[in-house]
């Protein structure tokens, strides 16, 4: 496992980080919130790795991270529910869970007919995702079930590093909260799992 500081070098981080994604490899990343797991989004065998690595059952989904609405449009349907929230909310720790795009298969939608997209307030995972040209996955870096840790040492020492290729270490994450995920399928939102936005300022807006 390759590690890098991202303070040292942004550009360098940046570039590897995109290079690995493209090999089918796994990053640990800094976002707005926790440390994350990066992987194409839709590559099986990568998507699979993730899993691996957080011993999370099959039928949990993982979500992903893109640029901005447009790339989301390119996966999604973002319907009017999802504008309201994404202009109120984004970039910052919300996820959309919304319809995906009938053509979207593989990886994170497999068998799924939703996908969840996440425009995160941090200048890595945007210019990540640019360079990358396509979503890669988001999900907390921490085993299924067990609390995730916020120092970048303690977060590696409980996953173990075998499967992960490169890890972007930005000390410590700034915030103990994980993403308050909303579907919006439906075109009011539903509150899937209240994190760093309060679900009563999601509501609040409908």
């Amino acid at each position: 496992m390759e590690t890098l500081q991202l303070n040292a070098d942004f550009g360098t981080a940046i570039m590897r980080a995109a290079g690995v994604l493209r090999a089918g490899g796994v990053i640990l990343y800094p976002t707005d919130t926790l440390y994350g797991l990066g992987a194409d989004a839709f590559s099986d065998q990568a998507v699979d790795t993730v899993y691996a690595i957080k011993g999370r059952q099959a039928d949990k989904p993982i979500h992903c991270i893109v640029t901005d609405l447009a790339m989301a449009e390119e996966y999604g349907e973002i319907n009017d529910a999802a504008r309201t929230l994404a202009e109120a909310f984004l970039p910052g720790p919300l996820t959309l869970v919304v319809k995906k795009k009938a053509d979207i298969s593989g990886g994170i939608a497999r068998g799924m007919e939703t996908i969840g997209i996440r425009i995160p307030n941090n200048d890595f995972c945007i210019e990540l995702a640019r360079s990358f040209g396509r979503p890669y996955t988001t999900t907390s870096a921490n085993l299924a079930d067990v609390e995730p840790e916020i120092a970048f040492k303690k977060v590696l020492a409980q996953l173990g590093t075998s499967q992960i290729d490169l890890a972007i270490d930005a000390g410590d994450a700034p915030l103990k909260e994980p993403s308050t995920v909303v579907n919006v399928v439906s075109g009011h939102p539903s509150i899937l799992r209240e994190g760093a936005i309060p679900a009563k300022d999601i509501l609040g807006l409908f």
